[in-house]
């Protein structure tokens, strides 16, 4: 998406060569008019796919799910890091190291939010080695349900989460893929 990658060249902070700030639009300060065209691009990518239900994982992806979820009119289901007072019952879950907090949780969705009837588009807003996106495909799995494919707001594609997962055979459509970055020359997108 043209319009992403100029926005990151134009807002984003490159803050090391793993590390890129988007606060200011995308995961702090939220730009709803730029993420609700993220959300219309990711609804035509998966235009006639047959989409029940759109699953991420808190928190940073909601709002670019949320996006895609209103032209495509189906619910957005995420996955909480820890489990709440009231969520009783049993609970797909899924083990996930987070790249960007240095940490390790468990990803939860209660069973009955997932069903083998439906069909699936995971949405997130970053794809760097992969284990949220594995976390929230374990889950997928374990309910039985469709995977239709992946969409991500920012693959760091040097970082070779994508490429596993693609490998697998994994559909995943980035909206914008970096190739490389550093805060000496900025960021380097994929053709």
């Amino acid at each position: 998406m043209k319009a992403l990658e100029e926005k990151l060249q134009k807002e984003a902070i490159v803050l090391s060569a793993d590390i890129l700030k988007v606060g200011n639009f995308l995961n702090q300060t939220l730009d709803i008019p730029f993420i609700m065209e993220m959300g219309r691009e990711i609804a035509r990518l998966y235009e006639g796919e047959g989409v029940t239900k759109i699953v991420t994982i808190e928190a940073s992806g909601i709002a670019i799910a949320t996006a895609a979820a209103v032209p495509m009119q189906v619910p957005v289901v995420f996955a909480k890091k820890s489990r709440a007072a009231t969520q009783v019952g049993s609970m797909y879950h899924a083990e996930v190291k987070s790249f960007t907090h240095g940490n390790t949780y468990e990803a939860i969705i209660p069973v009955d939010m997932l069903s083998a009837d439906d069909r699936v588009l995971i949405i997130d807003d970053f794809l760097a080695h992969g284990a949220a996106l594995s976390g929230l495909l374990s889950i997928i799995r374990q309910s039985g349900a469709t995977l239709v494919g992946c969409a991500i707001a920012i693959e760091k594609g040097f970082q070779g989460g994508g490429d596993a997962l693609r490998a697998e055979g994994v559909r995943i459509d980035s909206l914008a893929r970096i190739r490389a970055m550093s805060p000496e020359t900025g960021i380097e997108f994929y053709a």
